[in-house]
C-alpha cells in the first residue's frame, strides 16, 4: 500500500530537506566559541543529480521497499532514506535522481549503489554507473575571528542582515557561485558551491575581504 502524508504536513521534499541541513549547519555554528579560534571548514552536506537510464515504477517501488514515501498529489518524486550513509534521495518516474546528505563523493557512490540495489528487488535493473553531477555544497566552520555584523552590513554589498528575525548576515560574493552565512562569533555557512577547491578558494576571498573591512590581519 503506497504511503500518503497528508497536505498540512508535507510540503515539497526538496525544500524540506535543503531547509533541514542549512538549519543543522546554522545550529553547529551557534555552539559555544572555543578558547583559541582556528579557521576550521567541513562539508556537511553535497548535494548531487543524476540519471539512473531507466523509467522507474514509483508506485510499485513504495508498495514494496522499506525508508520510502510517495505521494504523488503532493509531489512527483519519491523520497528513499539511506541509513549508512545517511542520506536520502528523491527518484523521479524518468530515473532521474536528486541525492542529499552526504558529506563526501565516496558517500553519494555507495547511497547510489544502495539504491540501485534496492531497485534490483522490483525487478529494475540498472547496467550502467549513473554519472553524477555535484548541484551544491554546504560547508560550515569558522574563520577564527570576531565580526561585528551591523558595520558588515553597511559597509558590504550584497547583504541581507535582520537580527530581529535571525542572527546572522547573508553574504554573497559579486565574483563566486558562493553565499555566506555569517556570524558574530566568526563561525560561517557557505552555499552554492560545487566543489571542495571551489569552497576552500571562495573562504580564503571570505577572508581576504573580511580583513580589509574590519582593518584586521
Amino acid at each position: 500500500m503506497v504511503k500518503k502524508t497528508s497536505k498540512k504536513a508535507k510540503k515539497s521534499s526538496v525544500k524540506t530537506k535543503k531547509k533541514s541541513v542549512v538549519k543543522k549547519a546554522v545550529k553547529k555554528t551557534l555552539k559555544k566559541k572555543p578558547k583559541h579560534p582556528e579557521k576550521t571548514l567541513e562539508i556537511v552536506n553535497i548535494v548531487v543529480s543524476a540519471s539512473l537510464g531507466h523509467d522507474i515504477p514509483l508506485e510499485k517501488m513504495a508498495a514494496t521497499l522499506p525508508n520510502t514515501e510517495y505521494n504523488p498529489e503532493q509531489f512527483p518524486g519519491l523520497v528513499i532514506r539511506i541509513k549508512d550513509p545517511k542520506t536520502s534521495a528523491l527518484i523521479f518516474s524518468s530515473g532521474k535522481i536528486v541525492c542529499t546528505g552526504a558529506r563526501t563523493m565516496e558517500n553519494v557512490r555507495e547511497s547510489i549503489r544502495k539504491i540501485i540495489k534496492q531497485l534490483e528487488k522490483i525487478n529494475v535493473k540498472i547496467k550502467e554507473q549513473p554519472e553524477v553531477t555535484i548541484q551544491n555544497i554546504v560547508a560550515s566552520g569558522s574563520i577564527g575571528m570576531d565580526l561585528n555584523l551591523n558595520v558588515l552590513a553597511m559597509k558590504l554589498d550584497n547583504t541581507e542582515y535582520e537580527p530581529e528575525q535571525f542572527p546572522g548576515l547573508v553574504y554573497k560574493i559579486p565574483s563566486r557561485r558562493a553565499t555566506f552565512l555569517l556570524f558574530s562569533n566568526g563561525k560561517i555557512v557557505c552555499t552554492g558551491t560545487k566543489s571542495a577547491q571551489e569552497v576552500h578558494d571562495a573562504v580564503d576571498q571570505l577572508v581576504e575581504i573580511l580583513k580589509k573591512v574590519t582593518g584586521k590581519k
